[in-house]
């Protein structure tokens, strides 16, 4: 009997052998998702983008990602500074909905949403290199980050570990754009259980400044011409009283440069090209209100630009050139295990970035080159390689489209909207925005004097409105805030102006037409549309009245 039922029993075991169990929706496979981010990393700086630095290569290995799935050539951040962009990232929300709004902007664990959301579908997750929200990346399964903005050579990074966060320390020892990918090998060799998808967020220090490049690079373009823009000598019509002052008397002190135009921060003071008086920024405070020489674009001055600038883009292309090499240490090791094919991996900056063009360095404006951000997506089985489109879309767009590439839908709390079919059939659905807003909140912050302001960008104009002050009233005396990140003492406020763009005209920006009679019904609509953004995506100033003031008193100038 004992002996019928050990043949029964075997006899069953090699029925189910041969007929596996028929799967369901759940079992299929799911895509492995790399998410690849470099800070700065702005469009100019790629050969796929048709810029004026295309011609030197820069960047092969990310171009030959982009050639083998979408280009998106419309992707734009809601906020060109680090923080608040990474927390739209994560949260899928704009900057007041998730409350980081500048650079000491925190993300606690309660809304780091992306990595929570792909954990309910399966997925493991993990986050290497920049973090940059200040608390405990907690959500994700795997952290490996940087302390706040990190260090170039023989950084540290931040690990789970006995202590509390930040006390787990790992020192290093090399360049940073190297250390984070070791990092990452690591998790995909040794860290993750390789039965089970996995979501990871790879995130390179490089190209922020001061640019650092590792001492391989040193020669690399040191004998090459840079191509400059033609609007780091003549800025045309670009700007308006709200970035230049009234006869330009604001100037010397807002946007910084890479000619001496910028008294308080220009390149040179970066570069130790003028070593006396490397980081002796000075204050807008002693500059404000005061009569300034107004600036002369000399042949001396020029020269020196342009020896500024050469220095500027080189260091800069060369960190690049690390950020492009060590993705391809990572798509080598994809390629080796087998787990290319089946891994989505998309590439971006966390913004755009000023490379001399309207003489401006660091990003934070709205104007393209600062605003537009990389933003390609690979994955043979769905998307088609070779593909572009011009559909927009923004940074809070991303977490949903992760979501539902991981076969998850949209939480309701998330502002962006998923482009999945976008990637998988080439158009956009019905309905899809035809607009972005962006606003910028930090004024007159860091000494890079950039105004704040806010707009809106669609594919064929930008209107943007300089509304000049703090997003605290430092006229009253009750407001407290921390003004030690923003680096400056300047209480003053800015003039209020508008500017417009007509982007298939003047791709470049160089002529503000916000006066010009015959684009008025134009700029008429733009203004209604919007408010409408600013109600929808609940982006209003109802909490700050000394803003809404402003904007009430010069709406229709």
């Amino acid at each position: 009997m004992i002996q019928n039922y050990k043949y029964l029993l075997l006899c069953t075991v090699l029925f189910l052998s041969c007929n596996p169990k028929k799967t369901t929706p759940d079992d299929v496979e799911r895509p492995n998702i790399i998410y690849i981010m470099a800070d700065d990393h702005t469009t100019q700086a790629f050969g796929i983008y048709g810029s004026r630095l295309a011609s030197l290569n820069p960047t092969p290995t990310l171009d030959k990602i982009a050639s083998d799935g979408m280009i998106f050539d419309n992707c734009f951040v809601s906020n060109s500074i680090c923080t608040p962009s990474r927390a739209a990232i994560i949260t899928g929300q704009n900057s007041q909905a998730n409350g980081v709004l500048d650079l000491e902007g925190m993300l606690p664990v309660e809304k780091q949403y992306l990595p929570q959301e792909m954990k309910k579908l399966g997925y493991q997750t993990a986050i290497v290199g920049k973090w940059h929200l200040h608390e405990e990346p907690a959500s994700f399964d795997y952290y490996y980050v940087l302390p706040g903005q990190g260090q170039y050579f023989d950084p540290e990074f931040l690990v789970q570990g006995d202590k509390a966060w930040p006390k787990n320390v790992v020192k290093t020892s090399g360049h940073s754009s190297d250390k984070i990918t070791d990092a990452t090998l690591d998790y995909l060799k040794n860290k993750r259980d390789p039965n089970r998808p996995f979501f990871l967020m790879h995130h390179f220090k490089a190209p922020h400044d001061d640019f650092e490049n590792a001492p391989r690079y040193d020669d690399y373009l040191k004998n090459t011409f840079i191509p400059e823009p033609e609007s780091l000598y003549d800025n045309g019509n670009n700007g308006s009283v709200g970035t230049r002052g009234k006869n330009d008397s604001l100037t010397r002190i807002l946007g910084s440069s890479v000619s001496h135009r910028n008294l308080i921060r220009n390149q040179a003071m970066n570069l130790y090209i003028d070593s006396t008086i490397y980081k002796n920024y000075g204050n807008a405070e002693d500059y404000h209100g005061k009569q300034i020489e107004k600036f002369k674009n000399s042949p001396e001055e020029k020269a020196h630009t342009s020896k500024v600038y050469q220095e500027y883009l080189k260091r800069y292309l060369r960190c690049v050139k690390g950020v492009d090499d060590n993705v391809k240490r990572l798509l080598d090791y994809l390629e080796e295990e087998g787990l290319l094919e089946n891994t989505i991996i998309v590439y971006t900056g966390d913004q755009g970035f000023m490379l001399g063009e309207h003489d401006y360095i660091d990003k934070r404006w709205m104007y393209d080159e600062s605003m537009r951000m990389p933003f390609f997506v690979r994955y043979p089985e769905k998307i088609k390689a070779g593909s572009h489109t011009d559909a927009i879309i923004n940074n809070t767009d991303f977490a949903p489209t992760l979501i539902e590439m991981a076969g998850g839908k949209t939480p309701d709390y998330m502002q962006g909207k998923s482009f999945k079919e976008i990637l998988e059939t080439g158009k956009e659905p019905e309905g899809w925005q035809q607009s972005t807003y962006y606003r910028y909140w930090m004024h007159l912050a860091h000494r890079h004097q950039n105004p704040a302001h806010f707009g809106i960008r669609t594919k064929e104009y930008k209107l943007i409105f300089f509304y000049g002050k703090y997003w605290v009233d430092t006229d009253d005396p009750n407001a407290v805030w921390n003004k030690e990140s923003w680096g400056n003492d300047f209480t003053n406020h800015t003039p209020p102006a508008w500017e417009f763009y007509d982007l298939k005209k003047d791709p470049k920006e160089m002529n503000n037409a916000y006066k010009d009679p015959a684009y008025q019904e134009t700029i008429l609509d733009l203004k209604k549309q919007l408010l409408q953004l600013r109600e929808d995506l609940n982006e209003t100033d109802k909490n700050y009245p000394h803003i809404q003031e402003v904007i009430d008193t010069y709406w229709d100038d």
